[in-house]
C-alpha cells in the first residue's frame, strides 16, 4: 500500500489513495497501527482520498481519520495535506480545488509553491456553530452559545468558550501555560460526560489584538504541534470573547497560522503543507 507522508506545522498525515486500502477490513486497527510512532510510520492521522462524482460539488472526497482510529468529521491540517498530494501527484493542477469532506464540501486556493512538495493554501473550512446541540455538548437547558461556561473537571471549574467547526472544540483562556498543567486538564476534558463525542480542547494566551498562542489537546490523538480547526476555533472564540479583532495570527508550537473570520461568516485558514517522504506500508493491518 503506497503512501506519501505529509505535514503540516508538524501536524503530520499520511496520504492514500482509496483503492490503496480498499481491501482492509479492520480499518481502525490499521489507523492505530501504521500511525504508530515506534511500530509504524508515524502520525498524527491518515486521509484516503477518492474522485468525487460530478453531482457532488466536489473534485475529491476526503475521509479523515485519527491516530486512535476515529473518523473526523474536519481537519484543517490534513485535508490541506491532501490538496498538496493532489498537487504534488499530478492528479489535480488548477488553482482551485474542491473537497468533500464529512462536513461539506471545503475550498482550497493554492497560493504558492515552492521546490518539490512545498506548498501553500487559503482553505474556507465553513462557518462555525455555537449552540449547545450542535457542539454537541449536553446542558441543562438548549444554549445558543457557549460562553465562559463553568465546566468542573478534575475538582476544577474551567471557564470554557465551546464551539463546532467541522469538530467539536473546547477553548480556555489562561495567562500562562506553564501555570496550568494543561496536558492533564486536556485528557479530562477530551472524554468529559458533557461531550458525548469527545471533543478537541486548547488553551489560548492572548498576545494582543491581533495575535494569539495556542496549546492543543486534540480529540483521537493527544498533544500535537498544530492543528487547523483547533487554530480556527482559537481565533474565534477570542474574536466572539471579545479579545482580537477577525483577522488572527495564531502561533502553535509547529508554527505560525492566519485565521480570518470574514463578514459572509466563513472561515479562512491560511498555511503551509510541506512532504515528508514517501514509502509502502508492509506491515499488518492491525495494531499491537
Amino acid at each position: 500500500m503506497r503512501f506519501i507522508k505529509f505535514q503540516g506545522f508538524g501536524n503530520d498525515y499520511i496520504i492514500f489513495e482509496a483503492g490503496e486500502v480498499a481491501a482492509v477490513e479492520r480499518f481502525d486497527e490499521f489507523v492505530r497501527a501504521i500511525c504508530d510512532r515506534h511500530y509504524g510510520a508515524g502520525a498524527d492521522g491518515i486521509v484516503t482520498l477518492s474522485r468525487a462524482e460530478r453531482a457532488a460539488g466536489a473534485d475529491f472526497v476526503a475521509h479523515i481519520f485519527n491516530a486512535d482510529g476515529s473518523e473526523a468529521g474536519l481537519s484543517g491540517n490534513g485535508t490541506r495535506c491532501a490538496a498538496a498530494y493532489l498537487h504534488y501527484t499530478g492528479l489535480w493542477s488548477r488553482a482551485e480545488l474542491r473537497l468533500q469532506t464529512q462536513t461539506g464540501v471545503k475550498l482550497y486556493s493554492l497560493r504558492e509553491r515552492t521546490g518539490d512538495g512545498h506548498y501553500w493554501f487559503d482553505s474556507e473550512l465553513g462557518q462555525p456553530r455555537f449552540d449547545s446541540a450542535s457542539i454537541p455538548m449536553l446542558t441543562d437547558t438548549l444554549m445558543e452559545r457557549v460562553v465562559s461556561y463553568p465546566l468542573v473537571a478534575g475538582g476544577e471549574t474551567w471557564p470554557i468558550t465551546a464551539l463546532s467547526i467541522g469538530n467539536p472544540h473546547c477553548l480556555i483562556f489562561v495567562n500562562d501555560f506553564e501555570a496550568v498543567d494543561w496536558r492533564r486538564a486536556g485528557g479530562m476534558i477530551e472524554s468529559h460526560p458533557r461531550f458525548p463525542e469527545r471533543i478537541n480542547v486548547t488553551f489560548i494566551r492572548v498576545l494582543d489584538r491581533d495575535n494569539i498562542e495556542i496549546r492543543i489537546w486534540e480529540r483521537g490523538v493527544g498533544e500535537t504541534l498544530s492543528s487547523g480547526t483547533c487554530s480556527c476555533a482559537a481565533a474565534i472564540a477570542s474574536i466572539v470573547n471579545g479579545k482580537t479583532e477577525r483577522r488572527v495570527h495564531v502561533a502553535t508550537p509547529g508554527g505560525r497560522i492566519q485565521v480570518v473570520w470574514r463578514e459572509d461568516g466563513e472561515v479562512v485558514l491560511t498555511g503551509r503543507a510541506d512532504i515528508a517522504y514517501s514509502g509502502q506500508w508492509l506491515g499488518s493491518q492491525s495494531a499491537r
